[in-house]
């Protein structure tokens, strides 16, 4: 009985410091990501190479539209999925998507913005299940939304804030 009483407190303590050790992980993944989506806002706007609907975006290599409708586009890079949404009446400056984004969501780990000049930039994660999170990054009336792996958060974001903040409606 000695046994399995000292068994079930040892894998007691091994589930806790497993646990600590997954969320110090996350912390560390989601400073690097605020980091990351930080300075790709900061940077020079990356060269507009598609036009679609209307609108004018940079697209990274590797990815491709699988899907459009009026202010949606399903984007693919390999398997990975995200969903480009925009707003061609909102300019670089507004909070009415990165508002309306806030009140879909129940529990955020992240609710960090960005300004710089006449932008408005925002990223936000929810943490799912199975160290998965969703993460939305946006521009004004622009923003990208995908779920992926913590250990990916910081370099998809990155790619995100670079394609949400190209985002150009034509007039």
């Amino acid at each position: 009985m000695k046994i399995f009483i000292k068994g079930s407190v040892l894998l007691a303590i091994t589930i806790f410091v497993l646990n600590a050790c997954g969320n110090s992980s996350f912390k560390e993944e989601v400073k690097l990501t605020k980091s990351s989506v930080q300075s790709a806002f900061d940077e020079k706007d990356k060269e507009r190479n598609q036009t679609i609907n209307k609108v004018n975006f940079y697209l990274p290599f590797g990815y491709e539209i699988k899907e459009k409708t009026a202010n949606n586009m399903i984007l693919k890079n390999g398997s990975k999925t995200y969903i480009l949404f925009y707003n061609p009446l909102e300019n670089s400056k507004s909070e009415v998507v990165y508002k309306a984004s806030i009140n879909q969501h129940k529990n955020l780990d992240v609710n960090k913005t960005f300004k710089k000049g006449n932008k408005l930039g925002f990223l936000l994660i929810e943490r799912l299940k199975n160290d998965m999170c969703e993460v939305t990054v946006g521009v004004g009336g622009a923003k990208l939304t995908t779920e992926t792996r913590s250990s990916n958060m910081a370099s998809e974001a990155k790619e995100m804030m670079e394609m949400a903040k190209s985002v150009k409606a034509k007039k």
